[in-house]
């Protein structure tokens, strides 16, 4: 995209001399015959740099270049002063009115091309930074909409289900602490907790009936329960964001030997992030009050969790766990 110059002079001669120095250096050329004329046509196209003449009847171009400086949304528009008062009170006027450049008439126009190349070089990259701190504010206030979504919808599931409410945000903490032991790098991280967050998302689709009846569930029951993971998978997969955080939704109830649920996956089948998640989430499980039945003691629950590595749990990750609690 060309850079647009916006040249400043009351005399026609001015210029068509500055467009015929400019003509096939690839600049989108406006121009403006008098100071009002000019702070117009800055507004309007806020241009890349402005080439102001000083001599001019009503504003100077000191008094131009001095407007433009207090205008908030033209003050950092760079502003070339050309006059032909060679004298150090004139450059010191034009430093003082906020130009950042000062050339002399008659100008070599090579140098002319070259002042104005450099400064509009540096503009455009001066524009470039801008735009992508904007865009890295714009990015982190998305990821911070994103996780307040998640939690949104985390507290949304602890309210359905009371008996375990404060579940997730437990088994997220620990699941994080359990990825950084096993070397997991923080965006990895990220998504393990995203993941733990949200494991339990598919339950929405669960029936009340099923989901808080107190005693044991029918073969049937059963059934339509352990379709969760896959009513996970189906609901968040159209999320973008949370593409790389299905791993714990849709498989936390994979086991190692093969026989968990939903697509019966073993041992290196089953993604890292749910190997770990799994036995997070059995311990917080048993370690933990329900109508149906009391807590169990941490030294009853790490002796399942023994007894179920390289059957439900990855043996690897048991050892981790275990270094993890100790």
């Amino acid at each position: 995209m060309s850079s647009t110059v916006l040249v400043v002079d009351d005399e026609y001669s001015g210029r068509q001399t500055l467009e015929s120095i400019l003509e096939g250096e690839g600049y989108n050329i406006e121009m403006a015959e008098n100071g009002m004329q000019a702070i117009e046509k800055a507004k309007q196209l806020l241009p890349d740099v402005i080439l102001l003449d000083v001599m001019m009847p009503g504003m100077t171009g000191f008094e131009v270049c001095q407007h433009i400086r207090n205008d908030p949304v033209l003050a950092e528009i760079p502003i070339i002063i050309l006059t032909a008062l060679d004298d150090r009170e004139s450059l010191l006027n034009a430093l003082k009115a906020g130009a950042d450049d000062f050339i002399s008439k008659p100008f070599d126009r090579f140098e002319l091309r070259a002042r104005l190349l450099g400064i509009t070089r540096l503009n455009r990259y001066s524009k470039l930074i801008q735009e992508r701190a904007k865009l890295q504010e714009a990015n982190t206030q998305l990821l911070v909409a994103y996780e307040a979504t998640i939690e949104g919808w985390t507290h949304a599931l602890d309210l359905r289900d009371r008996e375990t409410e404060g579940h997730s945000r437990r088994v997220a903490e620990l699941t994080v602490k359990l990825a950084q032991s096993y070397g997991m790098s923080e965006d990895e991280i990220l998504h393990v907790r995203r993941g733990a967050l949200l494991h339990d998302m598919g339950k929405i689709g669960i029936p009340d009936s099923i989901l808080h009846k107190p005693g044991a569930l029918t073969d049937e029951e059963w059934i339509t329960m352990r379709k969760h993971p896959q009513f996970a998978y189906d609901m968040l997969n159209s999320v973008d964001y949370l593409q790389t955080s299905l791993d714990i939704p849709y498989c936390h109830h994979e086991k190692w030997d093969g026989t968990g649920y939903p697509r019966g996956l073993k041992k290196n089948e089953i993604p890292i992030a749910a190997r770990l998640f799994a036995i997070v989430d059995v311990w917080d499980a048993l370690t933990s009050d329900r109508p149906y039945r009391a807590a169990w003691s941490k030294e009853d629950a790490l002796t399942y969790i023994r007894d179920q590595s390289g059957k439900h749990f990855d043996p690897q990750i048991v050892e981790i766990f275990l270094k993890e609690l100790n």
